[in-house]
Formats: structure tokens, C-alpha cells, sequence
């Protein structure tokens, strides 16, 4: 039976930077993934191009049950630190929208970039753990290709979303076998989907698209948003999902920049003959504003509209009410929302405090960052904090 310094479990960003910084201090290792090959969810990210940091990444771009837990390892390794790496390597990158950065050719650099970085580590794809166990300080790894010891094992095999990549549950299984608790997982930056009743209301808008900011308690984005035949999705829609869960309300401004009862008095004082829903045209997508004259059942001249007709109409659309039943579910989130209660770990070396040589890295962690890169920002850093000590 071999033995490794350390064996890393999941070869995805977090498993691979782990690898990256304890090769780096001349240590022994063995990475263990279940798909064919490692950083598959590097490869589809960004369309391919990879959307591997943000400029912006700070620790309040992440939730948690436990929100400070994330400031050490962010702060440790920032995106400036990422950065920095990418161009050693010559990789030619570009910034986007709010700081997003993205490759201008291929999200396979980033894999060959981290692969050439942990030269020297052992990694077994196609290869599936069937058993882990510990006796004294030294853990048993059972895999259909043999079993491997160590007395550093790291859990880097991320969270349920996107199944279709094989991505799985292990990881809490992993924690929950060594007594370890699990902040209950659930689909996060995923499209929100509504009952047949509301969507009745919503037929003929799938497709439409506009600028919008979704609320959800103290949290608001604002980004774009798109309607679907399930529902809503859209950046906007993505962001606010990772903080929804089932029974809340979000409320949705349709036009953030503008206090439509404020416009619709004035039109309603200089050109009083002109047809409201003519008016909600020129400011909103025909179809959408056709759906808000439906539901207000407010149609006709202005001249001929009272000011509490206006309101309810501009209320409908600076302040649109509604209450998703559901997600699209890890099919389609792109991350998963909780995780390893961080209350159990380190948050310097991400280290288990009740089982001394079992860390949990990246997306199997309960902590999640907002769309645009800063999921990949945590992978980086918290892989960063547990290959400095294992």
C-alpha cells in the first residue's frame, strides 16, 4: 500500500491549488478524482473561457452560516495573487462586466497552468473511493485501483450542482462520517421557477430581457434579467438565488432608474391623450408592458386614468412582488449553497479541529461566493491555505 505525504481528493480548482502550493514545499502527493479528467469544471466554465477571478473579490462577495470564516484565506491569497500567477504563465486574459475576468482563448490554459505548477504530484483519475478510514494518525484511503495512507487528507471534491459533470455528495458524507456537521446543502446561482398559475400570468414573455434589481431582505443586485418558460433567470436572478429559499417573496425593479409614477404624472400633465400602454412601451419591452396593463387592468388615455391607477401600475413595476416555488435544482446551479459547517474547521489551514489531518477545501465548504468569478477566488484561496501545512 502506497503512502503520500498528502492525498487530495477532487481535481478541481481547490484540489489542484492545494496540490500547487504543497509540491511547492517538496511534499509527496497523490490526487484522486472520479472523472476522466481533472478541472472539469474549469473546462465549461465562462463558455469555455474560464471565469477564473474577479478584480473586485472581497469577503463580502461570499455567504456563510458562519460569514467571517472566509476573511483569512481571502486575504491570504487574493485575486492579485491569482492574477500575478496567470500572467507568469503568458495566458492572455480580459475583464468584463463588474470586474469579471475571463481567458481570451481557452480555460484549458488555466488546467495546464495549475498542472505545470504541481509538477511532481501523482493523479489517478477514473478512479473511485470506496472507502476511507483512520487509525491513529494516519488515514486509509480504498480506491478500485488499490488503496494509498497518509496522515494529511483533503476533501476537495466540491458540492452536488451540475450532476451531469459527476459531481456528487461525497464530500459531506466524508465530513459527516467523522462527526463532522453539514450546513444543509441546497442549489445556489440557479434559475427560479414559479407554479402554473403565476406562470399563466407570465406566458409570451420568455425570451424578453431587460436591466433589473431584485431584493430579497437587506441583499439587492442589479443586473439583467431574462424571462424563461419556467420562470426567471438572468445574472440578477442567479445572485439573488443563493439567498432564497422556499416560501420567501423577492421583490423585482423593472426599471431601477426611474420613478415611473413620477414620469407617468408628467406624461399624464403634457400629453394627457396619450394611450398608457403606448406610453409603458417606450420605457419597457412591448410585450412586458402589454402583461402590466393586463394585470393592473388599467388601460386607456392617462387623461382618463387616476393617480391611484398610476401608482399601482408604477408600484407593479418599481416594486414587483412575487413569490418563486422553486429552482431549476442543482441541474443547472452553478454552485451549491452551503456545505461543511465552517464552525468545525481552521479557518487558517482549513483543517477538521476534531480530526487533526482531514481538511475540506472549495466548494464542499459552506462558503459561496457571488457570480462572476468569486467562486473561483475561494477555491484558490482556501486550496492556497491548506497547501501550506498538509
Amino acid at each position: 500500500m502506497q503512502n503520500f505525504d498528502f492525498i487530495i481528493i477532487g481535481g478541481g480548482a481547490a484540489g489542484l491549488m492545494c496540490a500547487v502550493e504543497a509540491t511547492k514545499r517538496g511534499r509527496r502527493g497523490l490526487i484522486i478524482d472520479h472523472a476522466s479528467k481533472v478541472g472539469e469544471k474549469i473546462r465549461i466554465s465562462g463558455g469555455g473561457r474560464s471565469n477564473f477571478t474577479n478584480r473586485f473579490a472581497t469577503p463580502t462577495n461570499f455567504l456563510s452560516d458562519n460569514p467571517r470564516f472566509c476573511i483569512s484565506a481571502l486575504k491570504r491569497y487574493t485575486q492579485h495573487d491569482f492574477i500575478e500567477l496567470v500572467e507568469k504563465h503568458d495566458i492572455a486574459y480580459h475583464e468584463r462586466d463588474h470586474g469579471q475576468l475571463f481567458c481570451d482563448r481557452s480555460a484549458q490554459q488555466i488546467i495546464d497552468m495549475l498542472l505545470e505548477e504541481a509538477q511532481g504530484v501523482d493523479i489517478q483519475t477514473s478512479t473511485k473511493v470506496t472507502q476511507i478510514s483512520k487509525s491513529g494518525d494516519s488515514f486509509t484511503v480504498e480506491t478500485g485501483h488499490g488503496g494509498f495512507t497518509t496522515q494529511s487528507l483533503v476533501i476537495a471534491t466540491g458540492g452536488p450542482s451540475i450532476p451531469k459533470m459527476g459531481a456528487t455528495d461525497f464530500g459531506y458524507n466524508v465530513a459527516r462520517q467523522f462527526g463532522l456537521k453539514v450546513i444543509e446543502p441546497r442549489p445556489g446561482l440557479v434559475p427560479l421557477t414559479f407554479d402554473v398559475e403565476v406562470l399563466s400570468r407570465l406566458d409570451g414573455l420568455a425570451g424578453i430581457s431587460l436591466d433589473a434589481a431584485v431584493k430579497l431582505g437587506k441583499v439587492q443586485f442589479a443586473e439583467a434579467l431574462l424571462f424563461t418558460h419556467r420562470g426567471l433567470s438572468g445574472p440578477v436572478i442567479l445572485q439573488i438565488s443563493s439567498y432564497w429559499k422556499k416560501g420567501d417573496a423577492i421583490t423585482i425593479n423593472l426599471l431601477p432608474d426611474m420613478d415611473v409614477f413620477q414620469y407617468l404624472k408628467e406624461l399624464k400633465d403634457s400629453q394627457p391623450k396619450k394611450e398608457i400602454q403606448t406610453v409603458l412601451a417606450q420605457i419597457l419591452p412591448k410585450r412586458l408592458a402589454q402583461k402590466m396593463v393586463e394585470w393592473i387592468g388599467c388601460n386607456g388615455r392617462l387623461a382618463e386614468t387616476s393617480d391611484k391607477s398610476l401608482r399601482r401600475m408604477a408600484e407593479q413595476i418599481n416594486a414587483w412582488q412575487i413569490t418563486p416555488n422553486g429552482s431549476e435544482g442543482y441541474r443547472t446551479a452553478e454552485v451549491t449553497v452551503g456545505g461543511v459547517d465552517t464552525r468545525e474547521l481552521s479557518s487558517k489551514t482549513m483543517e477538521a479541529q476534531s480530526t487533526p489531518g482531514l481538511y475540506f477545501i472549495g466548494e464542499a465548504v459552506d462558503v459561496t461566493g457571488h457570480l462572476g468569478g468569486y467562486n473561483f477566488q475561494w477555491a484558490w484561496a482556501s486550496g492556497h491555505a491548506c497547501g501550506q501545512v498538509v
